[in-house]
């Protein structure tokens, strides 16, 4: 299913030299999953897309794939049919949009969520997710009453080992005695989409006292967050800013700046800067980071605020080092 979106703004606030520009230059992003507006990941790119396309009028083309098992021919349909620029969304959409990048050295390839691919025309974004995840279990650990947190992850592999490993360094950084309470939803990429085994894994992380549920399972994180704010405890969303999916129940978010990405790439590409390799953001780069709104002002202590910020400072600083387990499965602690 492709959906044509178009974003307009006033003609007369586009220089004529982007328009002349704009005209050759044919952006699509493919999503990781049938649904953008997941609250999640896919609508962090879309709204580095809208943010682009409102700036400079420049239509972008979205596709969003329903048969998994189409993805490469479907990207290679978008470049035969006049896209210039594809941008992939996800880890498994790797090997498609690899393969297509092969075949049409001359067009320019981007993808989000992967480090390892390796091709001329082809700019990848790995994220520190790690860092992230160190501050919000800082956030977890000085904001639980019962010294026990929880995690729950989506599909078992390592990328969401690193969050729940960066998310437990932070925890027993902040509060020695801390016990981190771990699950994961399954070991297939439904695992993303499958709120209600996410908040039956929830609540029984809130069952053995876990107070403070940090969920990094995609569009199954739903019911994570459902679940902790039923029981009246606090979750910590993910990737987006999901603090306003349950004010007051939500403690923070771990933003994973997906927007950054997409917004840099289209930017580049529109602008002649496109560069290939791979692009990594943390909490220098303003790539993860946590949140503070109006929807979790009141379960923020001036002392936990405080806490935070410090740890990000030091973090930044290179005064702590956060575990990598994408680098060593050994996660401390």
């Amino acid at each position: 299913m492709r959906i044509l979106t178009l974003f307009c703004v006033a003609m007369l606030s586009v220089p004529m030299i982007g328009i002349a520009f704009a005209g050759d230059f044919r952006p699509a992003v493919v999503y990781d999953t049938d649904n953008k507006f997941d609250k999640g990941f896919n609508e962090g790119v879309w709204n580095g897309l809208r943010k682009f396309s409102d700036e400079t009028g420049v239509r972008v083309e979205e596709l969003l794939i329903a048969d998994r098992t189409r993805r490469e021919q479907e990207i290679q349909e978008l470049v035969e049919s006049g896209a210039t620029m594809v941008i992939a969304v996800g880890f498994a959409q790797a090997d498609a949009i690899d393969a297509v990048a092969a075949d049409y050295p001359d067009r320019q390839f981007a993808i989000i969520d992967v480090s390892w691919l390796d091709r001329p025309n082809l700019r990848q974004y790995a994220f520190r997710e790690h860092e992230g995840s160190y501050l919000v279990g800082v956030a977890a650990a000085l904001a639980s009453r019962t010294g026990k947190v929880g995690f729950v992850g989506g599909m078992d592999i390592p990328l969401i080992h690193r969050f729940h490993c960066g998310y437990l360094q932070g925890a027993k950084a902040a509060r020695s005695d801390i016990e981190v309470l771990q699950a994961m939803i399954g070991t297939t990429p439904s695992a993303w989409r499958d709120p209600a085994r996410a908040a039956e894994l929830a609540q029984g992380q809130i069952e053995r006292g876990a107070d403070v549920i940090y969920h990094a399972a995609g569009g199954s994180g739903i019911g994570v967050i459902r679940a902790a704010a039923e029981a009246g405890r606090l979750a910590i969303g993910v990737d987006s800013n999901q603090n306003g999916l349950a004010p007051g129940s939500v403690l923070t978010s771990m933003l994973k700046r997906v927007d950054v990405a997409a917004y840099q790439t289209l930017s580049d590409g529109l602008n002649g800067n496109f560069t290939a390799g791979v692009i990594s953001l943390g909490l220098a780069e303003g790539g993860v980071d946590w949140v503070q709104d109006e929807h979790n002002a009141g379960l923020l202590s001036d002392s936990l605020k405080s806490a935070v910020e410090q740890a990000r400072a030091d973090i930044v600083m290179e005064k702590i080092k956060v575990h990598d387990y994408m680098q060593d499965s050994r996660c401390p602690g």
